[in-house]
């Protein structure tokens, strides 16, 4: 790959692996209580024998989970290191991998809930030596380097925020919120939490009291709230385009995701025959708006993408945070916590309350330091 292009850009591999190695800290190490000391070394179970029940399900998980780690790690080193060759990327991400899962197995010794397991460390670093290999594989085939090829013709140099950001706005969107694309609603919950901690002690009082009960959005405002949450993320993809001609592109394949995403969320909390459930009238003409909306910035200057997203996030986040939370959080919560979502739906829920003040740091971010120009195509101007 000529040096050049590993100089134009950031790549977004490193930020997406390190955000994924979050998901594994959190789905191994989760409920995060009672820790305590068992009278054992943490490393005992290196010598463990092999475990009495396991299932096909389980070394699967294992193996899979760890996969996409290993290929961003991979990915990173290949993307950011002018000297790197396949081998050292796998071989890098793969101790990164048996690192990350060592640490994770160890860990939950001091955790009675979990069980550590050699088994588990195996398979985990089989699984990020599998993604590593699919890396340098797709390296060796200059599936890498058409890649960089075409991230510089499709966005700016400095855009690995704004990629990172929306390749998560799909795993934001996986547990229910009480408006489609509704996230970022965090004041009912915050109020609660701090609500909690100030119990019995004299900062309590420092509480304010609200005068009235959370009411749901009215159709109109839950219209308004839905065709901002899928506008945000097209005008965030619209900051770093170059063109046009590419925003028009990423315009639907941006609002498919979100509904992809917001369906897949629905079946897997109230059951594939509910997948569909929450695309009512006032969802299907706020995404139609968001749609044309759209459409007429799809020449509009940067800046001023950036500013309708920050007015935009900014109403919403007020609209959302007046209303109260689903009326099937409860169901919601307990058939995750029921099934095999019990690792990830927590997870998914911090994003989708971060997720929104996430855009606006780095938006503000943005527009604060001073940009190079960066060519532009068919209209799209700073």
């Amino acid at each position: 790959m000529p040096t050049v292009e590993k100089q134009q850009h950031k790549s977004a591999a490193l930020p997406l692996a390190l955000a994924y190695a979050a998901l594994i800290v959190y789905a191994s190490l989760y409920p995060f209580a009672d820790w305590r000391d068992q009278g054992i070394a943490p490393w005992a179970y290196l010598s463990a024998s092999w475990p009495k029940y396991w299932t096909g399900f389980d070394f699967a998980v294992n193996v899979a989970g760890y996969v996409p780690f290993g290929f961003l790690c991979a990915l990173a080193v290949l993307r950011t290191r002018q000297d790197a060759s396949g081998w050292r990327a796998m071989l890098r991400a793969t101790l990164a991998g048996a690192a990350l899962a060592f640490a994770m197995e160890t860990l939950q010794s001091y955790l009675p809930a979990r069980i550590p397991s050699n088994v588990d460390l195996g398979l985990n670093t089989s699984g990020a030596l599998l993604g590593a290999m699919l890396a340098a594989g797709l390296e060796r085939l200059g599936a890498v380097a058409h890649w960089s090829r075409t991230r510089s013709q499709w966005f700016v140099d400095d855009a690995r925020g704004a990629l990172v950001l929306l390749a998560l706005w799909p795993f934001a969107l996986l547990f229910p919120a009480a408006v489609t694309f509704g996230l970022g609603q965090v004041f009912e919950r915050l109020e609660v939490a701090i609500s909690e901690w100030l119990l019995d002690t004299p900062f309590i009082d420092w509480m304010p009291l609200r005068q009235f009960e959370l009411e749901p959005l009215v159709p109109a405002a839950e219209l308004l709230c839905v065709m901002l949450g899928a506008l945000v993320p097209c005008l965030l993809a619209f900051l770093v385009t170059r063109t046009v001609v590419r925003r028009a592109v990423l315009l639907p394949l941006t609002l498919l995701a979100g509904i992809g995403a917001s369906a897949l969320s629905a079946a897997l909390s109230y059951g594939p025959e509910h997948a569909w459930a929450w695309l009512g009238l006032p969802v299907q003409v706020g995404i139609a708006t968001a749609l044309v909306a759209g459409m007429l910035l799809l020449g509009a200057p940067r800046r001023l993408c950036a500013a309708l997203l920050l007015l935009g996030l900014v109403i919403q986040l007020s609209l959302l945070n007046q209303a109260p939370e689903s009326a099937y959080f409860a169901q919601t919560l307990a058939t995750w916590e029921q099934g095999r979502f019990i690792r990830f739906h927590g997870l998914a829920q911090w994003l989708g309350w971060l997720w929104p003040f996430a855009v606006l740091a780095y938006v503000v971010a943005a527009l604060s330091r001073r940009s190079k120009p960066q060519p532009e195509g068919n209209g799209a101007r700073h």
